[in-house]
């Protein structure tokens, strides 16, 4: 992919962060992310010069979460163990329920609105990016190459919060898969769908290619106007799906090159 004269180019990459990572303390550790923060890094060295803005989404949550085992029990008062998926019938039917009982309404109101909206269906976490620890730092040979650029530009890396709200799962960093009315934090995030469709090139990286990733890059699409999609270039080799989820982030990236998205390998980008 050839460079034009004068491009504006966004990076945005998406939950760059330790416990995505394949590190040994990881909490959701996804196979083959410490490899793609190597690339990643070497591409925003490559091209410091040339990137105008960088957008770092980063997931960010505490431990009592609607999509933590801690939120949940079932009969015997055993919490779900993570990866459990939990449907409405079982929440009808008491068979996983709220742990304190004034927000069952609440959370089957929420399985419920995931099902209509055609979401995911709810899925039980490891506890991950929590505020405070490591798990929540991005990854440090990404981190570096942010600093170095910021230093290099005399700029700001745009870090955007999302997850905090513990009511709803928050996998896109354009809005939570069911926005809270009472929270401006899960709604659009029209600032950033503004900055991105003001670039010539937005590339696109992080993790996980199955599902923040996936979700915040169908969101964009959803809200750009169809000739923006086409400023959209996912750099294939650095992100990487959740084990087991493989067949999703291979339809992500199907369904997103129909709609004009394109991809490139991070040694080949803008070269």
């Amino acid at each position: 992919m050839s460079s034009t004269l004068h491009q504006k180019l966004e990076f945005l990459i998406v939950d760059p962060q330790n416990d995505f990572s394949d590190a040994p303390d990881a909490a959701l550790p996804v196979t083959g992310a410490g490899a793609d923060a190597e690339r990643l890094a070497h591409l925003l060295e490559r091209l410091r010069d040339r990137i105008d803005g960088i957008r770092v989404t980063l997931d960010t949550h505490q431990l009592l979460d609607i999509a933590h085992p801690v939120f949940w029990v079932d009969d015997a008062g055993r919490r779900p163990a993570p990866f459990t998926q939990i449907s409405v019938a079982e929440v009808e039917n008491g068979i996983w329920r709220a742990y304190d009982g004034h927000a069952q309404q609440r959370a089957l109101a929420y399985v419920r609105a995931l099902r209509d909206n055609g979401r995911y269906q709810l899925t039980i976490w490891p506890p991950h990016c929590l505020i405070g620890t490591w798990g929540h730092n991005v990854m440090p040979v990404v981190a570096k190459a942010l600093r170095a650029w910021e230093e290099a530009k005399f700029a700001r890396v745009d870090y955007v919060i999302k997850g905090h709200n513990p009511w709803t799962e928050h996998y896109s960093a354009v809005q939570a898969d069911v926005p809270d009315p009472a929270d401006p934090g899960t709604q659009i995030n029209r600032r950033l769908i503004q900055v991105l469709e003001n670039a010539d090139v937005v590339a696109l990286s992080g993790q996980a290619l199955s599902h923040c990733v996936a979700n915040t890059v169908r969101d964009i699409a959803d809200q750009f106007g169809q000739e923006s999609i086409r400023k959209l270039v996912l750099i294939e080799d650095t992100s990487s799906p959740v084990p087991g989820f493989e067949a999703l982030a291979r339809q992500f990236v199907t369904d997103m090159l129909r709609r004009g998205m394109k991809t490139a390998r991070a040694a080949d980008f803008l070269r």
